[in-house]
């Protein structure tokens, strides 16, 4: 209630934000560098023929979200971890600098901010750390969370203690949600060596749980049209960042996109809402009704 007696309900009360190329532009060169490590992998890991893995990585990409995803789908078996370190260890982290533009928008913010990103645990917490944003969110979902060990659930959160974890919402299966099966590259009560990531509905749907946050008042920010698109489809507020270089960009909607933003420094002026109630009156405490408790990252 303000000093009139008047409520000041926020109009959103959580924020989920994507990391690669959402955070921080494509033309980083990260996005290149992974793409070219993951053909390393696939070439001298898994022995595929050099002339195929070109177009294999960017059609799995393209089926199934990730071209991990993918390549879990038709069959090779290879260590989550050990994929992971061969594709990010070797990034070039140093091409991202602190930004303090973005720091001081994500601290302004009174919702709760949360990463969802595909990418595992590790790199998350280098690209937050090198841009200087390790303390502007209160939970990081990432690959270890939808794809946790065999004997930890799917609810599991990285950096929380099992005693703190995050409680989701509606009744497990096998560690699995109940609606979390069927879906290209999704997990399945029948098989957890599938992977469940975005674009997937199911996946979306389940950081939603996890997250414990409600659809209709959460945002979830994108740089992949079908990210966005399968972000509508699960209820979510929904905006496309579409900057390719700094800070130009597109602010063209795409398919389910509520608002387009040419950049992640944008957000003020695109979305004033933010830092409101659902009255208009400027938001001036930390929204606490669902709180997440705060992950440290590794």
């Amino acid at each position: 209630m303000d000093a009139g007696g008047r409520s000041t309900r926020a109009k959103y009360e959580c924020l989920l934000f994507d990391m690669d190329d959402t955070l921080y532009p494509l033309s980083s060169g990260l996005n290149l560098a992974c793409r070219k490590n993951i053909e390393e992998f696939m070439l001298r890991q898994l022995h595929i023929d050099d002339n195929e893995v070109p177009r294999m990585c960017l059609e799995l990409y393209r089926e199934y979200g990730t071209t991990m995803a993918g390549l879990k789908a038709l069959g090779y078996e290879f260590d989550n971890d050990e994929f992971h370190a061969c594709v990010h260890g070797k990034l070039p982290y140093e091409a991202l600098k602190p930004d303090l533009v973005l720091r001081n928008l994500l601290l302004s913010m009174p919702q709760r901010k949360i990463i969802f990103t595909n990418a595992d645990k590790a790199h998350a917490a280098q690209v937050l750390n090198k841009m200087g944003l390790e303390d502007c969110f209160q939970g990081v979902i990432c690959f270890e969370t939808l794809n946790p060990p065999q004997d930890k659930p799917l609810d599991y959160v990285h950096g929380i203690d099992e005693k703190d974890q995050v409680p989701t919402q509606g009744e497990l299966i096998d560690g699995t949600p109940a609606d979390d099966h069927n879906h290209h590259g999704c997990n399945t009560s029948a098989s957890r060596s599938l992977v469940l990531c975005k674009p997937s509905v199911e996946a979306i749907e389940a950081a939603i749980r996890i997250a414990n946050a409600d659809p209709k008042k959460t945002i979830f920010f994108d740089d992949s049209t079908r990210n966005i698109a399968s972000g509508k489809a699960a209820g979510l507020h929904t905006v496309i960042v579409t900057s390719k270089s700094g800070f130009v960009g597109s602010t063209t909607l795409v398919p389910g996109a509520d608002h387009a933003l040419s950049s992640i420094h944008n957000i003020k002026e695109a979305l004033p809402e933010i830092w409101k109630g659902e009255e208009g009156e400027q938001l001036e405490q930390v929204i606490q009704s669902t709180s997440v408790e705060t992950i440290v990252l590794a």
